[in-house]
């Protein structure tokens, strides 16, 4: 009798647990956004300087980039308001190893001394005199020691809001989302869900402690692609249990190769040396998929390999930010323009060719952003428009599944057995969900084709409630917003044009998923950052969210930007100078 009863309130109390936890599970995931937010936002940011140019009547510019552009321009780094300069009249570049090169832009009205810029730049040292025209300016490098000293007075983030709590916040998500799913699981199935989250738990606080070790502090980032990343286990569990082995297998290997590409990415020489050999391997992962790709609802962009179904698209978006990007000696000769228009056009082209229409969407607003970033020109931005019209208008033509997805666009209600027989359906499980779901793996959405991939925001919202699919899109709209923000403060030109790509490339691709499968868009099959399933998506983001850390300069945030030596100095130390002194 006494065993009975208390079976009785286990039972009841396990009743109140879950419908407890269907309410907290959203507070925490707000909670946690907002924490991230808060972190990136409170940090009072303090520029980088690197060196400084001194004018004829003592008044000095700070050199804030690697990269500086020196004109008449106001968009200029170094702004010399006289008629005799020209509005982009010469740049100042710096490398890794701290050496300084003066770059003619104004075709011999830039040099240093008496000697001219040939093509290839003129080493700068620190007490040289720079002339623009008829202007001259002194250059004044700062050394370790005094770089060091400066980085003293930069704003230190992490300090404010505790990361390791926030990663705890996280944890306590992930094991309230298991719970739920002990009411629909059980045996083997219940035993490969807390594997999963138990292992990713394991990883995203081994990155953590590894990140500490080497006094890193900023983990914003991370942590929301953890969050998403958490989404889309429980996606796989409800939808695909049987694929979740190899989901865990492949987002492993979407965070190895983050800390592996942002780890290159710190050093740009060895970067740009590999920009046309990872060119050439886009290229021919391209080459692969036309050849060899099997065709899926209308679109030729899957490859099987050893048992794993592969999108080589979703690598060359790596690649193609990697190579568009490019450093400030770069962006001022044409043909090096010219030549990534080209490589734009071979990878739009061969994506039409393969029929994915949201993947080339997603690449033409990308070129957009990184072609008017490297020229300045609205016209070039223009052009390009117009020849995407053009070649939409083909695509449409020769592709009739697209056009017939264009034609539902807006009247998918006309017909929901036929074009609209997913987006009715998962607009009406979306709107069954409510605020708080109806419970992780109680849905039904997960019986309809690419509930997991093209419609997972409907999924989301109906297993998890609103609260939790909007909290997934502004993750990664914060995400995209930091990239931004971020970059205005870039080292390099490199950072700045890859972190904007990739923005770019995370907020049209969310947006095509989420208005798509909710029929404000066309609907184009595209994934949701992190969270559709898919080995390859789910690489290919981890990869293009080293390009943001790459652009993260605040101190100690970004295990992506090296520290400043902290070694005593042998000599005496010069008086250090810092932004606004005198002389």
């Amino acid at each position: 009798m006494e065993s009975e009863l208390l079976w009785k309130y286990a039972d009841t109390l396990t009743v109140y647990v879950l419908a407890g936890a269907k309410w907290v599970l959203p507070v925490l995931a707000v909670w946690l956004l907002l924490r991230c937010v808060r972190s990136m936002l409170r940090e009072k940011y303090e520029p980088e300087i690197w060196g400084w140019l001194e004018a004829g009547d003592g008044s000095r510019a700070a050199l804030k980039h690697w990269e500086c552009v020196i004109g008449r321009a106001k968009s200029c780094d170094v702004v010399v308001d006289r008629s005799t300069v020209l509005k982009t009249h010469a740049a100042l570049l710096r490398d890794d190893q701290g050496e300084w090169r003066l770059y003619d832009l104004s075709g011999g009205g830039a040099r240093r001394g008496r000697e001219k810029d040939e093509g290839k730049g003129v080493p700068v040292r620190d007490g040289d005199r720079l002339i623009f025209a008829d202007v001259t300016m002194t250059f004044h490098d700062l050394n370790e020691t005094q770089r060091a000293a400066n980085e003293k007075h930069r704003s230190m983030p992490g300090m404010l809001v505790s990361q390791g709590l926030t990663l705890l916040i996280l944890t306590a998500f992930q094991l309230l989302l298991l719970l739920e799913y002990t009411e629909t699981l059980s045996g083997d199935a219940l035993t490969g869900a807390s594997l999963a989250f138990a292992l990713l738990a394991l990883v995203q606080w081994c990155y953590f402690l590894l990140m500490r070790a080497i006094d890193r502090r900023g983990f914003e980032v991370e942590t929301l692609a953890f969050f998403l990343c958490t989404l889309g286990l429980a996606v796989c569990i409800s939808a695909a249990p049987e694929e979740l082995n190899k989901q865990l297998i492949l987002l492993l290997a979407g965070v190895l190769l983050f800390v592996l590409l942002g780890w290159w990415l710190r050093d740009l020489h060895r970067v740009k040396v590999l920009r046309w050999p990872v060119a050439l391997a886009a290229l021919g992962f391209l080459a692969l998929n036309v050849a060899l790709g099997e065709s899926r609802n209308g679109a030729s962009n899957w490859v099987n390999i050893a048992g794993f179904s592969l999108q080589p698209s979703e690598f060359v978006k790596v690649a193609y930010i990697y190579v568009g990007a490019a450093s400030l000696d770069r962006l001022f000769v044409r043909r090096n323009l010219f030549s990534f228009i080209a490589f734009s056009a071979v990878c739009v082209g061969a994506l039409a060719l393969m029929g994915d229409f949201g993947a080339a969407l997603i690449f033409f607003v990308t070129f957009l952003v990184i072609s008017f970033m490297r020229s300045g020109s609205f016209a070039t931005v223009f052009l390009a428009v117009a020849g995407a019209a053009l070649a939409g208008f083909l695509v449409l033509t020769v592709k009739p599944y697209i056009a017939r997805r264009f034609a539902a666009w807006g009247h998918v209600w006309e017909d929901p057995y036929g074009a609209g027989w997913q987006q009715t359906r998962a607009l009406s499980a979306a709107a069954s969900g409510g605020l708080t779901g109806v419970g992780a793996g109680k849905g039904w959405l997960h019986t309809i084709f690419a509930a997991d991939t093209d419609i997972v925001f409907c999924l989301l919202c109906e297993e998890f409630g609103l609260i939790i699919a909007l909290c997934s899109a502004l993750a990664v709209g914060v995400i995209v917003f930091f990239a931004v923000r971020s970059a205005a403060r870039g080292r390099s030109s490199y950072y700045v044009i890859a972190a904007c790509a990739t923005a770019s490339m995370l907020t049209v691709q969310l947006a095509l998923n989420i208005f798509g499968s909710t029929d404000i868009l066309p609907f184009t099959g595209v994934t949701f950052p992190f969270v559709s399933r898919g080995g390859s998506s789910l690489i290919s983001c981890w990869a293009l969210l080293a390009f943001i850390k790459a652009a993260d300069t605040r101190q100690n945030a970004s295990f992506s930007v090296r520290l400043a030596s902290r070694k005593a100095p042998k000599t005496p130390p010069k008086r250090i100078v810092r932004e606004g002194a005198e002389g």
